[in-house]
């Protein structure tokens, strides 16, 4: 079963936006899009990180938004790890995409 994933990365910020899009391109044919819809990208730019990572006081901060099963998730991963232009990475799920049947907190109330 899909479900819908954000990840957060955090990229060396010496890297052209041309060469950070390519990257992000290369990983993500890691993760086939089962609707055929592209996975879509959020650029926020350079920033100043709270803390230095690896010697490096900003970084190029990217999100992300894909469907994909879990077992996909692993293989990701690792070649996330692998990629030294990759100084940080964080998946997790969209909450705001997970349809939910449980019945509410408010069922039966009256406002």
């Amino acid at each position: 079963m899909s479900r819908m994933y954000e990840a957060v990365y955090i990229l060396d910020s010496t890297l052209e936006e041309d060469a950070i899009t390519e990257k992000l391109n290369k990983h993500h044919e890691l993760v086939p899009q089962a609707s055929g819809e592209p996975i879509a990208l959020d650029m926020w730019g350079k920033r100043t990180m709270a803390y230095p990572i690896a010697n490096k006081e900003t970084g190029f901060y990217v999100i992300a938004k894909f469907e994909a099963t879990p077992e996909m998730l692993p293989e990701f991963e690792r070649a996330l790890k692998l990629d030294e232009g990759v100084l940080r990475h964080l998946i997790v799920l969209d909450e705001g995409a997970v349809m939910s049947t449980a019945p509410s907190d408010r069922d039966g109330e009256d406002d």
